[in-house]
C-alpha cells in the first residue's frame, strides 16, 4: 500500500490528501456524539461523567443509571462507529478516486481498507477525546468493537470471543476490554500485513490499552469492581 502513497496526477494512486483530511474530520465528529453524554446530561440531567469512574462510556452509565436508555447509548454508539467506517471506507476507496485509481480494483480495495481503519482511529479519538464535552469521553470499547466488525469479521471474532471468554469467565469487563485493544493489532497483522494498516492498528489498540490503564493498576492491586447486571452507584468502571 505505500507505493499507493505517492499520488501522480498523470496516474493517480491514492486520494488527495485533503480527502484524507476531511475523513478524519467527519469521523472525528461522528465519534464526539457519546451517547452516553448525551442521555444523562441532556435527558436525565445528571451527567454520567459525574458518577463513579467519571467515564463517559457504557459500563458507566449503565452503573449509574440503568434501565432502558442504556439501550439508546448503545445504538448511538453503534451507529456512530458505522456511519464513520462506511463513510471512511466508500470515500477513500470509491469516490475520491472515480477519475483515477477507482478503475483499478485493486488499488481502490486497498485504499478502502485504508479508509476503514483511518476513519475508525478518528472516530475512537473523537469518542475519547470530544471537543463539544472537554474532551472528556469514554473508553471506545462498544464503538471500537463495532468498529472492528464493519472493518473485517475475522478480526471481529478474535476480538469478540476473547473479549466476551474474558469478561464472562472473570466478570471483569475491563479485562475483556484489554484482550480487545491488545489482541486488535495482531489480528491486523496476521489478516493485512501492510505497513501502513499495521500501524493504524496498533495505533487504534493502543488507545483502548491506554484508556484503561487506570484498570489495569486496579487489576493488578486486586480491588478492580466486577461487572454485575444489578447496578451500583459509585463503582469505578
Amino acid at each position: 500500500m505505500l507505493d499507493s502513497f505517492y499520488l501522480d496526477p498523470n496516474a493517480p494512486t491514492g486520494p488527495d490528501p485533503l480527502g484524507i483530511l476531511l475523513v478524519a474530520v467527519i469521523a472525528y465528529f461522528c465519534g464526539c456524539f457519546n451517547g452516553a453524554v448525551i442521555v444523562s446530561k441532556y435527558i436525565l440531567r445528571d451527567d454520567v461523567r459525574k458518577h463513579g469512574s467519571g467515564n463517559a462510556g457504557l459500563t458507566n452509565f449503565y452503573r449509574t443509571f440503568g434501565g432502558p436508555l442504556t439501550f439508546v447509548v448503545i445504538l448511538t454508539d453503534v451507529l456512530k462507529a458505522v456511519v464513520a467506517v462506511l463513510l471512511g471506507s466508500w470515500l477513500l476507496g470509491y469516490f475520491f478516486g472515480q477519475n483515477g485509481y477507482a478503475a483499478s480494483i485493486r488499488i481502490s480495495d486497498m485504499w478502502a481498507l485504508f479508509g476503514k481503519y483511518w476513519a475508525a482511529l478518528f472516530c475512537l479519538l473523537g469518542h475519547m477525546f470530544p471537543c463539544m464535552f472537554h474532551f472528556k469521553g469514554g473508553k471506545g470499547i462498544l464503538s471500537g468493537g463495532t468498529a472492528v466488525w464493519m472493518i473485517d469479521w475475522r478480526i471481529a471474532l478474535v476480538v469478540w470471543i476473547g473479549f466476551l471468554l474474558l469478561t464472562v469467565l472473570t466478570r471483569y469487563v475491563s479485562l475483556g476490554s484489554l484482550w480487545a485493544g491488545a489482541s486488535f493489532p495482531f489480528a491486523s497483522w496476521y489478516y493485512h500485513p501492510d505497513p501502513v494498516i499495521v500501524i493504524l492498528a496498533f495505533l487504534l489498540g493502543g488507545l483502548v490499552v491506554w484508556q484503561h490503564r487506570g484498570n489495569i493498576v486496579r487489576l493488578i492491586h486486586g480491588n478492580e469492581n466486577k461487572f454485575s447486571v444489578h447496578r451500583k452507584r459509585g463503582e469505578k468502571a
